[in-house]
């Protein structure tokens, strides 16, 4: 089952997707200005194309675990994309994901530019790897307590 991971954003929103078989994880695509206003239906026509079995959004808590803005804004994307798709939504906190695909693309050599065109779908693949690194935790400590 392929899983696509939203990194929502005012500005653009990160997408990327997984193989059928979890194993690789890759950058989709990354949705600007004037596409946000058609994020939604977007996203939704992507789930269809790809056959999408799961729908990850990073959700932007604060440092201390706790919701904000950030969060609502979220939540009310959420709200406009839940009824076009016919997947489960899960959340995955995103916390530093931003941050840490602008230090990927760094060390990748991409220069700034190219950084600011990429690091939120660079930051969609940290979620949705954060996502499949804890099903796969999950199935460990599953198949542990059999």
């Amino acid at each position: 089952m392929r899983v696509m991971a939203v990194d929502f954003g005012t500005k653009a929103i990160g997408l990327a997707i997984c193989d059928e078989l979890q194993l690789a994880v890759r950058p989709l695509t990354t949705l600007r200005h004037p596409h946000l206003q058609d994020a939604p239906q977007h996203i939704s026509q992507l789930a269809e194309q790809y056959d999408i079995g799961t729908l990850v959004v990073g959700l932007p808590l604060n440092m201390d675990g706790t919701s904000g803005e950030a969060v609502e804004k979220v939540n009310a994307f959420v709200a406009k994309l839940r009824p076009l798709v016919a997947v489960p939504i899960k959340f995955v906190d995103e916390r530093l994901t931003s941050f840490e695909a602008d230090q990927i693309l760094r060390e990748m050599g991409v220069g700034l530019k190219e950084r600011k065109a990429r690091s939120d779908e660079y930051a969609a693949v940290l979620i949705l790897q954060d996502y499949l690194d804890g099903l796969a935790h999950q199935q460990n400590q599953d198949n542990n307590s059999i």
